[in-house]
């Protein structure tokens, strides 16, 4: 799969707090349809359909152990998506710094303007 559709997948996957949820509960360890299942109100084929669309995005896969087929989740698209956010991390945090400069050249600029009119008034007040 190319980087791109990886992403488009791998993001469109976590639009769902439902998957997020599972996504969270497998970063502790593998785990069965029917244990990720347990914390939902919802039916096992729903669980189910979830599942489907994070294998397909490549978040996670299933093993095989007797007749229990575990989950467990992949890092590999997530530390993409997490890689392509920090494009924009670094952009944001580069405008943040600049901001940063702005906001103490202004408060310098206005600690200055008091200290002259400050100058200026007691200049006046001893003649």
């Amino acid at each position: 799969m190319t980087t791109a559709r990886t992403l488009d997948s791998t993001f469109a996957a976590l639009a769902d707090p439902t998957r997020r949820a599972i996504l969270a509960r497998l970063s502790l360890g593998e785990a069965s349809v029917n244990e990720l299942a347990e914390p939902f109100a919802m039916s096992q084929p729903a669980i189910s359909k979830h599942l489907k669309v994070l294998e397909l995005a490549g978040l996670i896969s299933r093993g095989r152990d007797a007749q229990r087929r575990p989950c467990r989740i992949e890092a590999a698209p997530l530390a993409q998506a997490s890689g392509w956010l920090d494009n924009y991390r670094r952009f944001w945090e580069h405008s943040f710094a600049q901001l940063d400069d702005l906001l103490e050249e202004l408060k310098a600029e206005q600690a200055a303007a008091k200290k002259s009119t400050k100058r200026r008034n007691t200049k006046g007040d001893k003649t």
